[in-house]
């Protein structure tokens, strides 16, 4: 007898989109099972028939696709093609104006541990600003602060003075425009922030504007450490 796992995770596992994406398609029913639509929580096997948006959904077993993108400043991160057939997606965000590392993947799971916020992974930044790094501003920027416009305290991190107007910072919680809005709250405008690592895997030597596998040893220290 063949496995039932969840419809949303089925989707996810597929690489078709993330369980919250395959839950509003099912609920703008969009998700037909066996010439039926889909309910929300229904179980299905590689045995039922199930089209996504009038797509059938191959019941092959999906290739794990893990890359690393030194995206750009001025990109908009979005889902994309890979060699032809496989959706994949940014994990997390990095916003128009800031450039480094952007993991994308098919793996809806894998993407929704990585991003979320109460998993509290490490990522890291390097920064710089309008004016010269002092260690009262590092301080206050260790220590966490109150960000108004989001109505939320930021949790103590590490950071770094790497340079007269340069600075590293590591974060386990990803707020809107966080480290600018910290910044700007010392009273520093941010000129340039580069994301260099997620978790265990850096953005290393990749050209701007390309990409690169992520290794299986990174692969696997990645899923050990979620």
């Amino acid at each position: 007898m063949e496995e039932t796992v969840r419809l949303n995770k089925f989707l996810s596992e597929k690489g078709i989109c993330s369980r919250r994406e395959a839950d509003r398609l099912v609920d703008e029913g969009k998700v037909m099972v066996n010439g039926v639509c889909a309910v929300m929580g229904q179980k299905v096997s590689s045995a039922d028939e199930i089209v996504v948006d009038g797509k059938k959904v191959s019941t092959k077993q999906v290739k794990p696709v893990l890359i690393a993108v030194n995206k750009p400043a001025g990109i908009v991160c979005t889902t994309a093609s890979f060699e032809g057939e496989t959706r994949i997606y940014p994990i997390g965000r990095l916003d128009k104006e800031s450039e480094g590392l952007i993991l994308m993947t098919n793996l809806g799971d894998l993407a929704n541990e990585i991003s979320k916020a109460s998993n509290s992974h490490e990522k890291e930044y390097v920064v710089t600003v309008n004016n010269q790094v002092t260690e009262s501003f590092l301080d206050k920027m260790r220590r966490g602060m109150h960000l108004e416009e989001l109505n939320a305290d930021t949790m103590p991190c590490v950071c770094k003075k790497t340079g007269n107007r340069e600075f590293h910072i590591i974060l386990k919680q990803g707020l809107n425009r966080q480290i600018r809005r910290m910044c700007a709250a010392c009273g520093y405008r941010v000129e340039t922030l580069k994301r260099i690592r997620i978790m265990n895997i850096h953005l290393g030597n990749i050209p701007q504007g390309n990409f690169r596998n992520v290794t299986d040893a990174e692969f696997d220290k990645l899923i050990k450490d979620l």
